[in-house]
């Protein structure tokens, strides 16, 4: 029997699963001090005990993405606000390359604001 966390990530179809199964990945390795959490009905993942990011895969926009907690303390033409005050999204194509760089500079930004 799967985890709700893990169930989560087996339900969506490809190219989905793949790009959010690697983003998964991505995030957990990023930092020894990040750790993943079921909370909300999505994947939550925290630096120590500061939620941090989730991952969740837009309606409107039909692609997967990342959403920082507190994105609005990072300034980068590609996280989304929309009607957040506090919270950022970064849109992830599954139909192209993941951009790994984009994603890793802006991550190792918002920990500098969590150390």
């Amino acid at each position: 029997m799967l985890r709700p966390i893990d169930n989560w990530f087996v339900q969506h179809e490809e190219p989905f699963k793949s790009c959010l199964g690697f983003l998964r990945v991505f995030i957990l390795k990023l930092d020894n001090n990040i750790s993943e959490r079921w909370l909300y009905g999505m994947p939550f993942y925290y630096y120590k005990e500061k939620r941090f990011c989730y991952l969740w895969v837009s309606k409107k926009y039909r692609k997967p993405y990342i959403g920082i907690v507190d994105g609005a303390k990072i300034n980068h033409p590609d996280l989304l606000t929309e009607k957040r005050t506090r919270m950022s999204i970064l849109l992830v194509d599954p139909l192209e390359d993941i951009p790994v760089r984009k994603i890793n500079k802006i991550l190792k930004e918002l920990l500098v604001h969590y150390k």
